[in-house]
């Protein structure tokens, strides 16, 4: 088999791409996270410590000199990834709880008696005769 076609035989199984589906909607889901997070929860939360913008929040290490930027640490923006994070692991943690619980429930769906074994239909049809001639 040629190398093209075992990779084609690769890329068409349907895991790999239902997988590459999920992680062009898990990108986008971060980014609305980031988004939902950037503009709509930290602004509330820097208005009620003082109107202070959390990516703004840094501790300067050394100073800017010419052409050479400050050397920083973005604690701000690392508590607005650390916020990300946080609901994006919630809504992962909802989405597999719902699914595990959908799976239980079709586990507990009672299954279907088996059929009657090839003895037990022979019995059944003696126990009927026997019935018919008394």
């Amino acid at each position: 088999m040629g190398m093209m076609q075992e990779f084609k035989k690769f890329a068409m199984r349907g895991n790999v791409v239902d997988m590459a589906v999920g992680i062009i909607i898990g990108g986008a889901f971060g980014k609305i996270v980031a988004s939902f997070v950037n503009d709509v929860i930290m602004p509330p939360i820097g208005m009620l410590i003082g109107g202070v913008n959390f990516s703004d929040l840094a501790i300067t290490l050394k100073e800017a000199v010419g052409e050479t930027p400050a050397v920083m640490i973005k604690y701000g923006a690392f508590i607005q990834t650390l916020l990300d994070f946080t609901i994006i692991a919630f809504a992962i943690f909802i989405a597999v709880k719902a699914m595990n619980n959908l799976k239980k429930k079709e586990e507990e769906k009672p299954a279907a008696p088996p059929a009657p074994s090839k003895e037990e239909v022979l019995l059944t049809e003696i126990r009927d005769l026997l019935k018919q001639r008394q």
